[in-house]
């Protein structure tokens, strides 16, 4: 599994036991605390990601083509 969907899926298993409402209020907040630096990693990579995207639609003048990215082109 890639690192960003294994974020993404440790991310889910983080929201769904607290809202269980099972936890103390230790447990929630580290869960919490590590929620908030998985979804910046994946903020971080999804920046990257834009980054790369422009890269490769810019224009033979330097100027970047506004261009919509899809997956099933």
């Amino acid at each position: 599994m890639e690192p960003f969907e294994g974020a993404l899926s440790e991310i889910r298993a983080i929201i769904e036991k607290l809202e269980g409402g099972n936890l103390s209020i230790e447990e929630s907040l580290a869960l919490f605390e590590k929620g908030v630096e998985l979804i910046n990693f994946c903020h971080k990579k999804l920046g990257e990601v834009q980054k790369r995207v422009e890269i490769l639609i810019e224009g033979a003048g330097g100027e970047v083509l506004s261009k919509r990215f899809d997956l099933e082109d």
